[in-house]
């Protein structure tokens, strides 16, 4: 009986110590980088933990430092912001309204549209991305706001995310308001998206971080410095900063810290909904 105890809680232990290593693993890249954002320049790449601090990297970042090149950054930060939130509202939009007609809707072709989501899930992106650019010079969309934000207003991935989910909810709730007089648009507004509220911060969360971190594709449709989000503008930072490393983990740090605070916020709500989409 002894033995069997002392058994449990090494097994307990053992579970507790691992789980511990791999948040270690997980964590300390991302705590290195905020450290070092902070580091005095003499530590920085040269321990795992700098104990000596300064704001000398973040005053480079907004000032040039020896370099004399300023960049836009505060502009760049506003421009990641109304790309991200337009682009992720309009995924969330079109992806209800698709999920909704794919799954309770009955017309023709419904099921081949529902294949072709799935078919077209695993084409890689970057196959439409010259296509894409070339229809978006053409329009007169390059170097806009808009030039960014439209290619990328439609994810199959809340498509597909939505759609599974809309299928399990009965009909009958749908019945019932059709009876009533309610048209599709307010069974979708009114009953869908109120049912689906955990997974839908699951979806907001994961569009919203894979917009916000997007690279590529802002990259090569715009050309203007006042157009440029932070992304780009790191990407740029490894020329006139490549000898300064500090710099480069305060920018590092800028673009990671918001999608940290959207997800402190929403963490509850996105525990539930992966929960859900685990079952």
């Amino acid at each position: 009986m002894v033995g069997s105890k002392q058994n449990r809680r090494l097994r307990i232990a053992i579970r507790y110590v691992l789980a511990l290593a791999l948040l270690l693993v997980m964590v300390y890249p991302y705590l290195y980088m905020v450290l070092s954002s902070f580091a005095d320049w003499a530590q920085i790449d040269k321990s795992l933990f700098p104990t000596k601090f300064s704001a000398k990297s973040y005053q480079w970042l907004f000032t040039g430092g020896e370099t004399g090149v300023t960049r836009p950054w505060l502009h760049a930060f506003m421009n990641s912001i109304i790309v991200s939130v337009a682009s992720t509202a309009l995924m969330m939009i079109f992806g209800i309204m698709v999920a909704y007609a794919l799954s309770k809707l009955n017309f023709f072709g419904r099921n081949a549209m529902n294949n072709f989501v799935l078919f077209h899930m695993f084409f890689p992106a970057i196959i439409l991305l010259i296509p894409t650019f070339l229809i978006v010079q053409r329009v007169g969309l390059y170097d806009t706001y808009l030039g960014m934000i439209i290619p990328k207003a439609v994810s199959l991935w809340a498509i597909f995310m939505y759609t599974n989910f809309f299928k399990a909810v009965p009909s009958v709730f749908i019945e019932a308001a059709r009876l009533d007089g309610a048209s599709d648009l307010k069974i979708m507004y009114r009953i869908m998206l109120p049912m689906s509220r955990s997974i839908t911060t699951v979806i907001f969360l994961f569009l919203l971080m894979e917009r916000w971190t997007e690279l590529l594709w802002d990259m090569i449709v715009v050309k203007s410095d006042g157009m440029l989000t932070l992304n780009v503008l790191l990407s740029q930072m490894f020329g006139p900063y490549g000898s300064y490393p500090g710099p480069l983990y305060a920018a590092s740090t800028i673009l990671t810290l918001p999608i940290i605070i959207v997800f402190l916020i929403f963490s509850k709500k996105f525990q539930e909904g992966m929960q859900f989409s685990l079952k």
